[in-house]
Parts: C-alpha cells; structure tokens; sequence
C-alpha cells in the first residue's frame, strides 16, 4: 500500500518521535547518551564493529592481511550492537564522534590512532602495511575513485534504497521508484565497469573491491533487504556475479564476513573476534555446542 496522503513541510522543522525500525536510536543530535568505556584487547588494533556491509569492509581487509602474514594486522573485533545504541557510549563517540560502525584504535605506535568511516580505515591499513593499494599513480587514481564512488553512492542502497523498501513503516511508492532507479544504475555502472577488468579498479585487488563488495555484491547475491535481489533483478548483472564470486571463493572474505555477524547460520557467526583460533571455537554453534 502506497502512502498518497499530500504532505506540506513546515516552515522550519520541528523533532517528532521517529518511527519505523530504528525509532529507538534515531535522534536529530550527536553526543553521547551514556557513560561506558570500550574494552581494550592484547592486540595491536582495536576494532569496535557490527557485520554490516560497512563493518565487513574492515574485517575483510584485516584478514587479508593476516593472510599475507603481516602479524602486525592481529585485531580484537568488539561486538557494538546500534540496535541497542551501543554507539552512543561515551567510549565509543571517542573513537568516532559520528557514532557509526565501525570504528578503528590503532594501539600500535606510541600514541593511539582513531579512525572512522570506513574509506579512512581501509586507506589507514593499506598504507601502514603497503597492500591493496597501488603505488603506480594512474592505478592509484583508479582504485580511489572506486573507493569513493562507493562511499558516495552506497548511501542511496542502504539509506535510501534499503530503508524504504525494507524498513520504512509505510511503503511510499515514490521513495522505493526514486532510490531503485538509482540502485539499479549504480549496479549498472559497476557491471559495465567489471565487464573490461577483473576487479573493481583493473586487474589487481584493492581496497575499491572490499568496500564495493559487501554493498553491491551483497544486494544482487540476496543478502539484503529481505528478496531485494528478486525485486531489482539483481540476475542481470553477471559481470557483478562475476567478480562476486570470485571474491567470496577467498578465505579471507569468508573469514570476513563471520566477524561480529549476527544473523544467518550460527556456524557463519563469530560475535567476537580476539584469535585467529576463534573462527575454529567460538562461532555459535560451537558455543551452543559447548553449552549443552
């Protein structure tokens, strides 16, 4: 059902209660809601995340470079839980004061490094350890591009797209027309794109091929907004297919796409990631498992 009914915006807006699935943590203002300090893990870099498309850029990235043997890239991944506004500790709107997921410490140098938004995070990790990121200047040109490309239209999927096809507490005909027709042209872009190269940015992995991929390779292959992939005919886009699943054919991106995740087989969760061992004892399964 469509909402036909004509809406006039005051002269100046005025807060309301939010509706729909995020009434709870919807607010117009930044800032902390309550005192609690993040823990702190014994590894070099500390990761405050959800597995959302966003919170899986990161961790596919540091598993990558654990699985070049860079020891230096071990991590703690904590469990930050938006629905329940764990973003708005007073701990957590020190590392990000955006209060979004996710959210890097870097303990590793003398002083502590934050940093937030997840093309920061991948730019911050692919120069400290000279991976996934080309040195040769038009190659480096091409995979930023991409990097931001992705950053700038990943919020017309998820916040636009997503939200009022899946989320909003009414269906408005115009909001889902308005943001599928801009999906479906970002998918279209992407797969013409795929169709010449091999990654995102060329022939060589990137950081451009960890953020696009959680976002639109997640889209077409069902992952999001319930059967989102059905209802933009996701099918169309074999070059995205393609490259899909070529990616998630690497361990690192499985591993990835375990990290702080909480839906799907308890077997594919791992709630917390503080070991390598982990993804062998404590996804939930085994803790299920281990309870009985």
């Amino acid at each position: 059902m469509s909402d036909t009914t004509e809406y006039t915006p005051p002269k100046v807006w005025v807060p309301k209660p939010a509706l729909g699935r995020f009434a709870n943590i919807n607010r117009p203002v930044a800032g902390p809601t309550h005192d609690k300090e993040l823990p702190v893990g014994k590894h070099p870099l500390q990761l405050y995340s959800l597995g959302t498309p966003n919170g899986v850029k990161v961790t596919i990235m540091l598993e990558e470079l654990l699985a070049l043997g860079h020891k230096g890239a071990e991590y703690d991944a904590w469990l930050i839980k938006i629905g329940e506004g764990d973003q708005f500790s007073s701990g957590f709107v020190k590392v990000n004061p955006n209060s979004k997921i996710p959210a890097l410490l870097d303990r590793s140098g003398p002083k502590p490094i934050r940093v937030f938004e997840t093309a920061a995070i991948l730019t911050h990790l692919a120069e400290k350890f000279g991976e996934f990121l080309p040195t040769d200047p038009a190659e480096r040109a091409e995979t930023f591009s991409w990097l931001f490309w992705q950053m700038g239209s990943a919020p017309y999927v998820g916040g636009g797209f997503g939200h009022f096809y899946a989320y909003a507490p009414i269906k408005i005909e115009y909001a889902i027309d308005r943001f599928t027709m801009e999906a479906k042209r970002q998918l279209d872009v992407l797969d013409k794109q795929l169709a010449e190269h091999k990654f995102v940015a060329g022939d060589k992995y990137t950081i451009a091929d960890m953020a696009i991929f959680p976002w639109y390779g997640g889209l077409i292959k069902g992952w999001l907004y319930g059967d989102a992939a059905t209802f933009i005919s996701g099918e169309e886009y074999k070059n995205v297919h393609r490259w899909a699943d070529m990616l998630l054919e690497r361990p690192a991106v499985k591993r990835g796409r375990m990290v702080n995740r909480l839906s799907g087989e308890p077997s594919s969760q791992l709630h917390e990631r503080h070991d390598a061992s982990d993804f062998d004892t404590k996804t939930q399964d085994k803790i299920a498992a281990a309870a009985q």
